[in-house]
């Protein structure tokens, strides 16, 4: 029976398990294509007009040139508003907005998951069927909104519509709820206060999920452009996303439109990259497969 045994492990040696290896060349090959259209629009922005005009194109570039990003500083120095008011007020809303939008959700997140009281359910129901909405949805509500608080033309008129922001709210509760309730009880015990509960335990438990969420409305609020049209007439308080959104007109200014394009894109890239592995362990933790 033991020579049994023996002649049983030896030929279980000499079997190879290529399952783990087979897996990671194929996550390999997707990561490696859902990186293709950001190396395109990297190489994009570096290619010479006469690369950008040809048919079929090519994914290389054969003649990199730094000319798209002159000839986009250019095209912002001849404007009437500096290329630098784009830049503060864009900057401005983007911190703003970042950080009541988390002050909103962080509040609206600790009473849903900690706290039993009447229409709670219903309340986060409403919450997750609004995640259904497109913005285009309350395009009409927002602007009926904004213009009977009188804040049209105004920083706020970029701030006010995102703070409806559900998605945050819904992941910052599915995270909290993983968090035991006899850690607030005990704080409960020690006298510690509804805010100091908040402040003291819920805010750094949250920490990573708080990074997800700004990670994930970043580079809608950086970009921003739509809003533009509707709540802002005056040229001073517009974005530097409305701004690279006129630079294309015509084949001259193609080339710095491909510049404008990465210049505009990378700020969300890099801050994904920096901060990937919060949004993982907070999807894990929020139950999002």
């Amino acid at each position: 029976m033991a020579q049994v045994d023996i002649d049983y492990l030896k030929r279980a040696k000499k079997r190879r398990d290529y399952s783990g290896g087979a897996i990671s060349i194929i996550l390999g090959l997707f990561g490696i294509f859902s990186l293709w259209p950001l190396l395109y629009m990297f190489m994009t922005a570096f290619k010479p007009l006469e690369e950008l005009m040809l048919y079929p194109p090519k994914f290389f570039v054969m003649n990199p040139t730094l000319k798209n990003f002159q000839d986009m500083v250019t095209v912002t120095a001849n404007t009437t508003v500096p290329f630098t008011r784009y830049l503060f007020n864009t900057v401005l809303i983007t911190v703003v907005y970042l950080f009541v939008m988390i002050l909103v959700a962080t509040m609206a997140c600790y009473p849903l998951s900690k706290h039993n009281f009447p229409g709670r359910n219903f309340l986060f129901s409403t919450i997750t069927i609004a995640m259904m909405f497109v913005t285009a949805a309350t395009s009409v509500p927002s602007y009926l909104i904004i213009n009977g608080l009188g804040l049209p033309n105004t920083y706020f008129a970029y701030i006010i519509p995102g703070l409806a922001n559900t998605t945050g709210v819904f992941l910052l509760k599915q995270f909290l709820d993983g968090v035991p309730n006899e850690i607030f009880e005990a704080g409960k015990i020690d006298g510690a206060s509804e805010w100091q509960l908040y402040t003291k335990i819920a805010i750094p438990l949250l920490k990573n999920a708080q990074a997800t969420i700004i990670i994930l409305s970043f580079g809608g609020i950086w970009g921003e452009s739509g809003v533009a049209g509707s709540y802002i007439y005056d040229e001073q308080l517009r974005t530097l996303g409305w701004f690279m959104g006129t630079i294309g007109g015509g084949l001259a200014r193609t080339g710095a439109t491909t510049a404008a394009g990465l210049i505009m894109s990378l700020p969300t890239i890099i801050m994904f990259v920096v901060q990937q592995t919060k949004v993982m362990d907070t999807m894990a933790h929020s139950g999002i497969k």
